[in-house]
């Protein structure tokens, strides 16, 4: 029995000590696989930390190395690797859009060369033409002359020929007669005395008519001695032209110094301008930089406040950490008290074994069975011994262990305490900075806390003046908006007037001119009309004489006519005695008809010469038509053109006036969206701050989350420790219940074996009895304590929950705020994607203009001493204004006093070419001319058919005006070569004046000769003559006519020219301004580029802080996780020793 009992004892125990041993070692790998997963974290964590420490450390030394500032400033612009390539690009287009700009302005400088060249041979032309003009109307009048005097030798001519044809005639009739004659002879001969008597009267005449062609002579030398005096005139007036024309240069020169010195003016005006424009946009920095001083002040309050509530959770924390440790020392007590009493039960134990041994040595006489028993006792004794011994030397490692342990975390804490404590001083230090500014603050503070009482009364008023005055200071800024508007309005209009004022006196220098030109032209018209009147009384002189020359030839005529009668009559009589004389006078005859022929053959020439040199004539006549046709053709092409310029010019300055209405409703939308832009940049700011304490607030929820989290984590690792704790108290229970059914056995075998030890039995099951009860003891305690932990765990959850659900709803009401943040985030962003591209334009523009940005800064300063001058000149500026417009009202009135006078001019000049016209259309007969004007003018009325239809393709043409411009001065110097060509015809018909004057002396020489042959074809002569001479007129006045029309046209290009060279620096105005506008727009370009590199850096430094705010709060989350669980494993080891404890 008792082999069978020993034997399943050392069974069951090596089965416990088996099973012990297994589930130690499953427990042992859990926790190692469990530790070393969290070592593994710990050690990632250690190495991150480490190497962000290492990475900020490097980064605060490197921050204000001056390459690191350059870099994060050169950062921003490194937008991507190809940058190079685009820089490269842009510098290329550059470089061609300067050589563009070069070669355009090289051609800018050709044609302004060009332009002054064409205008200086214009204004040669036009004097020329003057010239011209001047000479075309004296030849006219004196070609006009000798027209009459030529058409009057070709009437003689022709009547001539008739006469000579007669005079064949009647030659043949002679001859034939001339034997009756011959009878006749003898009574002829008293006829001849009378007819020598009636050639008497008939030479009386002639030398009447001599005295008469005198006197025309004379009167042509006089016209003569008169063109020669305007040619003189000419001569003094081109000198004063000459004279005109230099001042006028000078005038010129003049102008432009002036007009460079207004530039540079304007140009320092601007420069002034925009220096007070970068003074108050410095101004409104500076009240930016305050607004940001005040927001960070108001941060650092409330990172001061922030800190001083982490100084107190540390503090409190700190506190919680001294009580666990507290109690930790407390239980290290109990455990320490725990195993004295082990200690002294083992002593008591080891007494009862000693006086069990005692007691058994006494009784000697034991069995074999007894000292079996006692071998089995004192081996039970050895294990109990050797367990003692190693749970001995378990309590003393753990206690060592508890004790590094608690001098590790004692360090550390006491690490952190001096961290805390330094973190504390310089928060102390800060806090006693702060508190000098907060006293300084507070005083002040103090001071409106006693005004406040009183101010609180006048608060409900003051919020309606205050939003009354928020009213008004809206209408101040849109009224200082409308102030700037128009002040830049006021501007252009000051530039456009001071333009206009110089136009103006350009104008009035130019109509004085033109006064004294019209002046003089007045004066000359004058003596050419008080000339022309002696003429006319010459011509009415000469006609009324010619009148009565006429009638006097027919009575000459009609006793000529009855003489012719009488001879007739007495040819009859005479014919028998002409046929006797025949014989007598044949030899006569025969050479009177020889010399006749003779004079006719060279009439015949003459009278070839004369119609080849007409032909000639006529044949320039048609060319100077056609050229006339074709410069009217052209005129009416240029004029044409005019009116397009003109509607051209009508439509760009309306679009000149609706761009400027666009520009300035854009100028409003601008500074309207710039002030959206500074609401928006403002509302960004204070949303940004918002999202950061949101930000601060949603991480400082995490945290706490995290916090919440690990500390359920703990909390069920604690359950899950507890509860393993509560099987091992259940298997220890168990165990208890086996030893006490074997110590029962035992007590049973003993009772049975050993009735002598019965004493010592119930003394061991007195012992048995204490155990069970301190068993209960524990059992109540592990009870009460699980009931404890329960009813925490409880409340832990509960307020877990509450967290939780407050936490969640923190978390809906920040996911709705983040939402709304994204929100405006992506609102932001894509409002920051349009200014990064409208940066990225500005950084283009912003490159070139930091170059100018050097020059303006040295120029800032002197613009500010020239600022006070600058407004004082401006002032006079203003005086000067008024004074200008006084002027050009003065100016004005006399302008159109000037314009009165001119229209009084022109219609005198009018009515006496209106006079002239009816003296030309009473001399001559113009049916051809106007049966061709009429030809000409069904010409012109298709042609003006064509061309209204032709003006629908016009408006396409309206871009090539500058070309046919340029034909058009092309054109002017061909009208000018033409002129020339003009010129050259009249000196050639000088000439053939000159020669149809040799040909009249001559015929005067045949006519005396002929007068004696027949006085007859005379009359008739010159009636041809007289009508000649008024075609010739007729065409010479077509021709002035002509030269009138292609003057008109010359002006008409002149006028062009100038509309066209005002266009062109209108343009360049134009262009001055809109450089203006971009050189303003590229400075408000750099204060956007200021304010963003501003904020950039504003946002880099709270970054910087924020990430070492989350470094700090890491770094102490990290503590806390590690002093955590450094104390579960002290919890764990305290109950691993309390286990130990229960089971012995």
């Amino acid at each position: 029995v008792f082999f069978k009992a020993g034997l399943l004892g050392t069974l069951e125990e090596m089965r416990d000590e088996k099973l012990a041993s297994l589930v130690t070692m499953t427990q042992a790998l859990c926790r190692g696989y469990v530790m070393r997963k969290e070592f593994v974290k710990m050690m990632e964590r250690r190495e991150s930390i480490y190497s962000i420490q290492y990475n900020i450390r490097s980064f605060m030394n490197v921050k204000h190395w001056p390459w690191m500032k350059l870099y994060f400033k050169i950062k921003p612009l490194l937008k991507s690797a190809e940058t190079e390539k685009e820089m490269v690009a842009m510098k290329e287009n550059y470089e061609k859009m300067k050589e563009d700009l070069a070669k355009a302005l090289a051609k800018k400088k050709e044609l302004e060369e060009k332009m002054v060249s064409l205008l200086q041979e214009k204004m040669t032309f036009s004097c020329k033409n003057l010239k011209t003009s001047l000479m075309l109307r004296r030849d006219v009048k004196g070609s006009s002359k000798t027209d009459c005097q030529e058409e009057k030798l070709e009437d003689e001519c022709s009547e001539l020929k008739k006469d000579i044809d007669d005079l064949e005639l009647t030659l043949a009739k002679v001859e034939k007669e001339k034997h009756a004659t011959e009878n006749k002879v003898k009574n002829l001969t008293e006829e001849m005395a009378s007819q020598d008597e009636s050639i008497a009267k008939l030479t009386k005449e002639k030398k009447a008519l001599q005295e008469a062609h005198q006197q025309t002579l004379d009167d042509l030398q006089a016209e003569e001695d008169k063109v020669n005096t305007l040619t003189k005139a000419k001569t003094k007036l081109e000198q004063q032209v000459d004279d005109l024309e230099g001042s006028l240069e000078q005038e010129k020169k003049l102008r432009m110094d002036l007009e460079r010195a207004k530039r540079k003016l304007e140009g320092d005006l601007k420069l002034a301008q925009e220096s007070i424009m970068d003074l108050e946009n410095e101004k409104q920095q500076s009240d930016e930089k305050i607004k940001k001083k005040d927001f960070e002040m108001s941060q650092l309050l409330s990172k001061i406040e922030d800190e001083q509530s982490l100084g107190a959770q540390l503090q409190k924390k700190i506190k919680e950490l001294q009580a666990r440790i507290e109690e930790l020392e407390e239980e290290i007590e109990a455990e320490r008290a725990a195993r004295a009493k082990v200690e002294k039960q083992r002593a008591d134990l080891s007494r009862e074994l000693e006086e069990i041994s005692e007691r058994l040595e006494e009784a000697g006489g034991a069995t074999a069975a007894q000292i079996e028993m006692n071998k089995k006792r004192e081996a039970e004794f050895q294990k109990l011994r050797r367990d003692l011994e190693e749970s001995t030397l378990q309590h003393e490692a753990t206690a060592a262990a508890l004790r590094k342990k608690q001098a590790d975390s004692v360090a550390e804490l006491g690490e952190q305490i001096d961290n805390l404590q330094r973190v504390k001083q310089k928060l102390e230090k800060e806090k006693s900075e702060y508190k000098m500014e907060i006293d300084d603050l507070t005083s002040n503070m103090e001071a409106v806390a006693k005004a406040k009482a009183n101010l609180e009364k006048m608060c409900r008023t003051l919020e309606d003046q205050l939003s009354e005055i928020k009213t008004k200071s809206d209408e101040n800024v849109r009224q200082l908006n409308d102030m700037n508007a128009q002040r830049a309005r006021l501007q252009t209009e000051n530039g456009e007037f001071s333009r206009q004022l110089e136009e103006k006196e350009a104008l009035v220098s130019q109509l004085t001119r033109g006064k004294q030109a019209y002046t003089q032209q007045i004066e000359e018209l004058k003596r050419h009309i008080e000339e022309e009147v002696k003429a006319k009384n010459a011509l009415a002189h000469a006609v009324q004489s010619a009148r009565h020359d006429c009638d006097l030839l027919r009575e000459q005529y009609e006793e000529e006519q009855e003489a012719k009668a009488e001879l007739q009559r007495g040819m009859s009589k005479a014919n028998s005695e002409v046929a006797q004389w025949r014989t007598k006078y044949e030899t006569d005859a025969i050479q009177r008809t020889e010399e006749l022929e003779e004079s006719k053959k060279k009439l015949a020439q003459r009278l070839q010469d004369a119609e080849e040199s007409i032909e000639a004539v006529n044949s320039k006549c048609a060319s100077l038509e056609k050229t006339k046709q074709r410069l009217q053709g052209e005129v009416e092409d240029l004029m044409i053109d005019v009116e397009r310029a003109n509607s051209l010019a009508a439509n760009l300055d309306k679009k000149q006036r609706n761009f400027d209405k666009v520009l300035a409703e854009w100028k409003q939308k601008y500074e309207e969206s710039q002030a959206e832009l500074e609401g928006a940049q403002k509302e960004a700011r204070s949303l940004s701050t918002e999202l950061f304490k949101m930000k601060n607030s949603y991480e400082e929820a995490l945290d706490h989350l995290e916090t919440l989290k690990r500390e359920n984590k703990n909390l069920q690792q604690e359950i899950s420790d507890l509860t393993e704790q509560l099987g091992e108290t259940g298997k220890s229970i168990h165990e208890l219940e086996k030893a006490k059914k074997t110590v029962e056995s035992e007590k049973s075998e003993i009772q049975t074996a050993l009735e002598e030890a019965e004493g010592t039995l119930e003394h061991e099951e007195s012992k048995i009895l204490r155990v069970q009860l301190e068993l209960n003891q524990v059992k109540s305690e592990i009870d009460r304590k699980l009931a404890e932990k329960d009813e925490e765990m409880e409340q832990i959850k509960r307020n877990s929950q509450r967290v939780i659900d407050s936490m969640q709803s923190t978390l809906d009401s920040e996911v709705r705020s983040r939402n709304d943040a994204l929100r405006v985030k992506k609102k932001m962003e894509g409002d920051l994607n349009e200014m990064e591209v409208q940066l990225s334009h500005a950084n283009r523009q912003a490159a070139e203009a930091q170059k100018q940005l050097r020059n303006v800064q040295g120029q800032l300063k002197d613009a500010q001493l020239h600022l006070d001058e600058a407004v004082r000149g401006q002032e006079d500026m203003k005086e000067q204004v008024a004074m200008v417009e006084r002027r050009n009202n003065l100016m004005q009135a006399e302008i159109e006093e000037l314009r009165a006078a001119l229209e009084q001019t022109e219609r005198g000049r009018k009515v006496a070419e209106q006079e002239l016209v009816d003296a030309s259309e009473r001399v001559g007969l113009l049916h051809s001319q106007n049966t061709s004007l009429i030809n000409t003018k069904k010409k012109l009325e298709a042609d003006l058919v064509q061309v209204q239809g032709e003006v629908d393709d016009a408006v396409q043409e309206a871009r090539n005006a500058e070309e046919k411009a340029k034909k058009a001065i092309t054109d002017a110097a061909m009208m000018a070569e033409e002129l020339k060509k003009e010129q050259d015809t009249s000196a050639h018909l000088e000439r053939m004046k000159k020669n149809l004057e040799v040909t009249v002396k001559d015929l005067q020489h045949r006519l005396d000769e002929a007068e004696s042959l027949a006085m007859k074809g005379g009359k008739k002569q010159l009636q041809k003559l007289e009508s000649r001479v008024r075609e010739l007129e007729a065409e010479v006045e077509a021709e002035q006519r002509r030269g009138a029309d292609a003057v008109k046209g010359v002006r008409k290009y002149e006028r062009r020219v100038k509309e066209l060279t005002y266009q062109t620096e209108e343009d360049k105005k134009n262009v001055i301004r809109l450089q203006d506008l971009v050189d303003k727009l590229q400075l408000k370009v750099k204060a956007y580029k200021r304010q963003a590199e501003e904020a950039e850096e504003q946002a880099n430094t709270h970054l910087s802080r924020y990430r070492k705010v989350q470094h700090e709060l890491e770094e102490a989350q990290e503590r806390a996780d590690i002093s955590e669980s450094q104390v579960n494993k002290l919890r764990a080891k305290s109950r691993d020793a309390g286990k130990t404890k229960d089971e012995e």
